[in-house]
C-alpha cells in the first residue's frame, strides 16, 4: 500500500511536510516583507499538486467533495492525478473608506489529497470562501464528485463510471464514456456520450432541463418521470403499454388487502432494451438525443 498526503493551510505546524511544500511554506512567509505588488503576484497561483498511481496501467477512482466552489475534471495522456486548486475572492466593496489601507488576498485553500491503491481523495479545508478545483485524469478514470454551493461540475473526455452530485450547480459531462449517475438539484444537467457500457445509468434534477445525447446504436430500457416538463427524444423509442405498468398487491388470501398502483414514470425500450437508465425531473424538460440526428 502507497498513501500520500498533502495539505497546505496557512496555520499547519505538521513537521513531516515534503521538501517541496516546506519550500513554498517559507516563500508565503518571506513574502511579507515585500511590496503589495509583488505579493499580489505570487498569490495568485493556484495550489498544485501532481499524484502518480501506484499502478498507472489500472483505471484509477478519484472523489472530490467541495461545500463551496466548482470542479472541472480533463481527461489527459499521462498517468498522474494533477490537481490545482485556487481561491475565489469576490470583489467587496468596504462599508466605510480607508484611504490608507490596502486589502490583503487570501489565497490559501486548504487543499488537501490522498493517494492509495490508485485511489485519490481530494477535499479542502475552506468551507465558507469558493475554491474551484481543476483537476486531470487519465483517460480511463472513474470519478466520485460532489459540491454543495457556488460551482458547477464539468467532466471532458473521462471513461469510466461516473457518480457526479451538485445541489446548487449544473452538471455538465462533455464526450464522456462509460456510464454515469447524475444529479443536478437546481441546475441543468448536459451529458453527451461517445460510447456507453452495458451498466445502468441514471439522471435527475428538480429545477433545471436534463439534456442528454447518446450514441445511435443505444440499446436501453427507460425509465421516465417529469411532473412539470415535457419528455422529448429522437429515438425510435417503443412505449410499454399503461398495463403493465401497473403494481398489484394481493394479500387477501391471508387477511390482507388488495392493492393496485399505476407507476407514475413511463417505460420503453431503445433498439430492443438493454440496461435500465432512469431520468427523473420535476420543473424541467428531459431530452434524449441520438448523436448525428438533425438539431
Amino acid at each position: 500500500m502507497e498513501t500520500f498526503v498533502f495539505s497546505k493551510t496557512m496555520n499547519n505546524q505538521t513537521q513531516r511536510f515534503p521538501t517541496l511544500v516546506v519550500a513554498a511554506f517559507i516563500s508565503s512567509v518571506a513574502l511579507v516583507a515585500v511590496p503589495a505588488r509583488a505579493q499580489a503576484q505570487e498569490s495568485s497561483g493556484p495550489d498544485r499538486v501532481a499524484v502518480t498511481l501506484t499502478d498507472p496501467s489500472r483505471p484509477a477512482l478519484v472523489k472530490a467533495s467541495l461545500i463551496n466552489g466548482g470542479i472541472t475534471v480533463k481527461a489527459y495522456d499521462g498517468k498522474e492525478v494533477i490537481v490545482e486548486a485556487r481561491a475565489r475572492n469576490h470583489e467587496r466593496e468596504s462599508a466605510r473608506s480607508e484611504s490608507n489601507m490596502r486589502r490583503i488576498t487570501v489565497s490559501s485553500t486548504g487543499l488537501s489529497v490522498e493517494a492509495e491503491n490508485n485511489e485519490v481523495h481530494i477535499s479542502t479545508d475552506s468551507f465558507a470562501r469558493p475554491i474551484d478545483l481543476t483537476i486531470s485524469v487519465p483517460v480511463h478514470t472513474s470519478l466520485k464528485l460532489s459540491a454543495v454551493n457556488d460551482g458547477n461540475i464539468v467532466v471532458t473526455g473521462v471513461d469510466g463510471e461516473l457518480d457526479v452530485n451538485d445541489v446548487n450547480g449544473s452538471v455538465t459531462l462533455n464526450n464522456v464514456s462509460g456510464s454515469a449517475v447524475a444529479h443536478a438539484l437546481n441546475g441543468r444537467l448536459l451529458a453527451t456520450f461517445t460510447h456507453v457500457n452495458q451498466k445502468p445509468m441514471a439522471f435527475s434534477s428538480l429545477n433545471g432541463d436534463i439534456d442528454v445525447t447518446f450514441p445511435a446504436d443505444l440499446k436501453a430500457n427507460l425509465s421516465l418521470k417529469s411532473d412539470r416538463g415535457e419528455i422529448l427524444t429522437d429515438f425510435d423509442v417503443q412505449m410499454q403499454s399503461a398495463q403493465a405498468q401497473q403494481i398489484v398487491e394481493d394479500d387477501r388470501g391471508h387477511g390482507g388487502k388488495y392493492r393496485v398502483q399505476i407507476d407514475k414514470a413511463v417505460h420503453g425500450t431503445i433498439n430492443g432494451g438493454g440496461p435500465e437508465y432512469q431520468f427523473t425531473n420535476f420543473n424541467g424538460g428531459i431530452y434524449i438525443r441520438k448523436a448525428g440526428a438533425a438539431r
